[in-house]
């Protein structure tokens, strides 16, 4: 298991493709995680996908490797996503391989070797069996590996199998899949002589355009029998899955102008001992700091308080503050300033003396004894790219002929650069060359350039974040209760905030039984949660939410199917709105209005479009007009190279038009016409690409019960 337990101590996730959801994508991969993940163990079904079970332990298993991928570091609104892309990853999987089944779709031995022992292995055998130094991958080893991996049994084979070979295999036939999508795309020839006409026609018009606007949104009345009847035309864009309208009132429990002044007395309390004290770094420290003191010189131009300036005019030793920086308050002491570059160019050679396994290649002594002979040649004379090539273990810096770059932060960035390597660039002295030892061996160093030197300065920052006093907190906890306590249902809440002067917030999007987020509240999964149990009209208890004491209310339940007018209607009313503004446009105009007649009725200009020859029938836009495809298409009736068009209600307005002419673009040369149509095969099997599993998706009888568990 040596393979699987390196990828593990490197906490590393195997990719193994992507495989398109919608226009973005999504991964297929796998790790083995133990543990019972967010919920608790159990084989209690969560979910169908067409039939096939999503158990609560695979989802655990799922939840917990790609939490793996952040380090352990997921909270808040990154838990429910993480939690829901591990979903749509599962579900991604089941519609997928129902698809390889039905296809007959195998991956089989052979082809799982002929996979291993190439180039195009995993990432996870690639990332163990590729040699540091070379970049090789070594199918050598790869192959002593598996004369023994292939004989375990138990837990290790369970592990190979989750780790090696699933992921291999699914890999394997997603790229068949996609390669049979892929290969179905046809262009026939019909379309392509119809496609080549269409980008040579083009059309010159002449138009006049009434904008919506001259009508005004408050002279026109969308009452909701519009919206329903609009919503019914379109039933398949409009149907929903169900969800609560949900409001809420928010009490404030953020800090207080009191909290603010006491955190504000409080630092200029300790001024005084941060001004005589000799030690601002173990000062920061003991007075818990939420800035932790940095050892490093920074330019005042990379400062990004607004009090940059008065900080940088303090002599050393002077404090300023406190001052108010975000969330906290302030404290700056000058600890020391000098003159640094913002960046350092040199180069060097390496001998090392320990490996990357911290294995020893060299003696201390041998490898000094090879480095100062170096120097003496490099001194007396020898050309250094000669002995750099020759001689350096450094890799890295060998493709530049040892020759590097770095900026001023990075080389006083302890945790990342050796310290005696920046000591020796950062030193003060005028030295140009040395010998300098750090933990890889031994360097022979030389500084070729220090650019844009400029003051920088070395600040200890003692801050303070200011937080609620119990006292705000409380206050804030106790008005959420009093309102929750004495209005139990919508119209009792109704009245209580009308009465108190209080702000409901209504949220205007449904909200589905497995969301997380109300509105701008990030964190609200109880809360909905608590929605999705309620009865239209209840009101609920407090809930903690983002400093805010929050108490909601269902406003309406809204069962599958077509919305009603209340929850339609931020979704439709500004077009039903303008439809009704265009049946008053258009009767305005006439049945049959001439050019002059519309710009006379409404004050406006006939203009013309096409005079560049961009109007063709395949464009996206008219320039003057924008995106108006009704346009496009009455720009080539040929009827109306004789007489006006009727009123075209449009995307954003009403246009008469009348076509002046329609022409025909000189042909392509060949080579031009053959990449047209090679980009156009493209275009094509990318919309193909896109598209598809969206389809499946569609098609599948997916049945999500989450939200019983969480």
């Amino acid at each position: 298991m040596q393979i699987i337990q390196s990828i593990r101590d490197k906490g590393a996730a195997i990719v193994i493709g992507v495989i398109a959801l919608s226009l973005i994508g999504f991964i297929l991969m796998d790790a083995k995680q133990g543990g019972n993940g967010f919920f608790a163990s159990n084989s209690t079904t969560i979910g169908k996908v067409n039939g096939e079970k999503i158990s609560n332990d695979e989802f655990n298993k799922k939840v917990k490797q790609m939490e793996a991928n952040y380090n352990g570091r997921v909270s808040g609104a990154m838990t429910y996503q993480v939690r829901q892309n591990a979903w749509d990853q599962m579900v991604g999987q089941k519609i997928l391989e129902g698809e390889f089944e039905k296809l007959g779709l195998t991956f089989s031995p052979k082809e799982m070797s002929a996979l291993m022992f190439s180039d195009d292995a995993p990432p996870m055998l690639k990332q163990a069996y590729t040699d540091k130094t070379t970049g090789i991958y070594d199918i050598e080893k790869v192959q002593q590996w598996w004369q023994t991996a292939k004989k375990w049994k138990g837990e290790q084979r369970a592990a190979l199998e989750e780790e090696v070979i699933e992921p291999m295999k699914l890999q394997t036939l997603y790229n068949k899949y996609s390669a049979m999508i892929s290969g179905a795309a046809y262009y026939p020839t019909w379309m392509k002589e119809k496609d080549a006409a269409d980008a040579k026609t083009f059309a010159n018009i002449s138009y006049v355009s009434v904008p919506y606007n001259v009508i005004s949104d408050s002279a026109v009345k969308v009452s909701d029998e519009d919206i329903i009847n609009y919503v019914k035309k379109y039933p398949k864009l409009y149907k929903q899955d169900g969800g609560r309208l949900i409001a809420y009132v928010a009490f404030d429990a953020n800090p207080s102008a009191k909290d603010t002044a006491n955190t504000y007395d409080g630092l200029n309390s300790l001024k005084a001992q941060f001004v005589a004290d000799t030690t601002p770094k173990n000062f920061v420290s003991r007075s818990m700091s939420t800035i932790p003191f940095d050892d490093a010189y920074i330019s005042k131009e990379k400062m990004t308080m607004s009090q940059k300036d008065s900080i940088a005019a303090l002599p050393v030793g002077g404090v300023f503050g406190p001052y108010l920086d975000g969330k906290n308050i302030v404290l700056a002491k000058m600890v020391g300033s000098k003159v640094l570059p913002d960046s350092i160019k040199c180069r060097h050679i390496l001998i090392k003396t320990t490996d990357e396994k911290g294995q020893t290649v060299l003696t201390d002594s041998a490898a000094k004894h090879k480095i100062d002979s170096i120097a003496g040649l490099v001194q007396a004379g020898g050309n250094f790219d000669s002995l750099e090539a020759r001689f350096t273990d450094d890799q890295g810096a060998h493709q530049t002929k040892g020759v590097m770059t770095f900026d001023i932060a990075t080389i006083q960035n302890k945790n990342s650069f050796a310290p005696e390597f920046a000591a020796f660039l950062l030193n003060e002295k005028g030295e140009t060359k040395k010998t300098v030892k750090t933990d890889y061996g031994w360097h022979y160093i030389e500084i070729l350039e220090k650019k844009n030197p400029a003051p920088t300065y070395k600040v200890a920052y003692l801050a303070k974040e200011i937080t609620p006093s119990p006292e705000t907190i409380n206050t804030a906890s106790s008005q959420a209760a009093k309102l929750s306590g004495e209005a139990r249902n919508l119209k009792a809440l109704d009245g209580y905030v009308a009465k108190k002067g209080l702000k409901k917030i209504e949220v205007p999007n449904l909200i589905k039984e497995n969301d997380y987020q109300l509105g701008g509240l990030q964190e609200a999964r109880q809360l909905i949660k608590w929605a999705f149990e309620a009865k239209e009209g209840d009101v609920s208890e407090p809930f903690n939410i983002s400093d805010q004491f929050i108490v909601a209310t269902v406003t309406k339940v809204q069962a599958e199917g077509l919305p009603d007018a209340k929850v339609a209607r931020p979704l439709v009313e500004a077009t039903v709105r303008n439809l009704k503004k265009a049946d008053e446009i258009v009767k305005n105009l006439g049945a049959t209005p001439s050019l002059a007649s519309a710009a006379q009725a409404y004050k406006k200009e006939i203009a013309i479009a096409g005079a560049d020859s961009t109007l063709t029938f395949g464009a996206q836009i008219v320039n003057g007009i924008g995106q108006e495809p009704k346009v496009i298409g009455a720009s080539f009736n040929a009827a109306y190279q004789s007489k006006e068009s009727a009123p075209i209600i449009g995307t954003n307005g009403v246009y008469v038009i009348k076509v002046n002419s329609i022409g025909t673009k000189p042909a392509d040369a060949p080579d031009v016409a053959a990449e047209q149509e090679k980009n156009r095969k493209q275009s094509l099997r990318q919309q193909i690409s896109y598209g598809w599993f969206e389809g499946l998706k569609k098609t599948a009888d997916i049945k999500d019960e989450r939200s019983k568990f969480n």
